[in-house]
């Protein structure tokens, strides 16, 4: 019996080397990817409380107020004046065809849309781009960096937080002189931004900090590498 018992304290004891060892890689990616854990899931319990108790409220109350076409209508405008920021990065990055589908869909939808309220370009077959200075600036070569979790702002990286500089020149906000008509504006769409997320939220599982880090990470290269990643399976 205590030869028995030795053999699966042995075996047992030899899996959790071996679990250890496998686990190194990933251990070791993690703390490359996130250095600043600390503090970032820190600065999340913050955003994720704000989150909870005023911006997803608001949210969720927008999206059961609004008939579903006029929220359409307004997260299509949103999206139009985006694309001055998709094509400013597609001409940046050398994607000159995207740069000509993103400039017939501001064409398009500026006129034929009333101001982007219908992505008539969409329907035209004109499928919309996302571009932004952080794919910019990874386009070029520069690296990541950490992942950081920005004040309000959320996931992010020191490449993408930079990005945000020059992406906020592209906003409209800086040009609006009316300062109660640039902070409806701007509360709008951080509003429908945020119910655009509610289906989505429902994916999360697990610990919901590693689960946004990693999808965001893998999303953020996805995107710079425009889809050209390393296949893990």
């Amino acid at each position: 019996m205590r030869l028995i018992a030795t053999s699966w304290v042995g075996r047992l004891g030899q899996l959790f080397v071996c679990a250890s060892l496998a686990l190194l890689p990933v251990v070791a990616q993690a703390a490359e990817e996130d250095p600043w854990e600390g503090f970032n899931r820190a600065m999340f319990r913050f955003n994720d409380t704000l989150d909870t108790y005023a911006l997803k409220p608001l949210a969720q109350g927008y999206q059961a107020v609004t008939p579903q076409f006029l929220e359409d209508g307004i997260h299509n405008a949103f999206n139009n004046v985006g694309d001055v920021g998709n094509l400013a990065n597609d001409l940046l990055q050398g994607k000159v065809q995207n740069a000509g589908v993103d400039t017939s869909r501001l064409i398009f939808n500026t006129t034929f849309g009333l101001l982007g309220f219908f992505d008539v370009a969409n329907e035209m077959g004109l499928q919309r781009n996302d571009e932004d200075f952080g794919q910019t600036f990874g386009a070029w070569g520069l690296g990541s960096g950490p992942y950081l979790v920005l004040p309000l702002l959320g996931p992010s990286t020191v490449r993408d937080a930079a990005g945000k500089i020059p992406d906020s020149f592209l906003e409209p906000y800086p040009y609006i002189n009316d300062v109660p008509a640039r902070n409806v504006t701007r509360a709008v769409d951080v509003i429908d931004t945020r119910a655009s997320l509610l289906s989505a939220e429902k994916l999360i599982s697990g610990d919901k900090y590693l689960f946004i880090r990693n999808a965001f990470l893998q999303n953020r290269e996805f995107k710079v590498k425009d889809g050209q990643v390393e296949d893990d399976f």
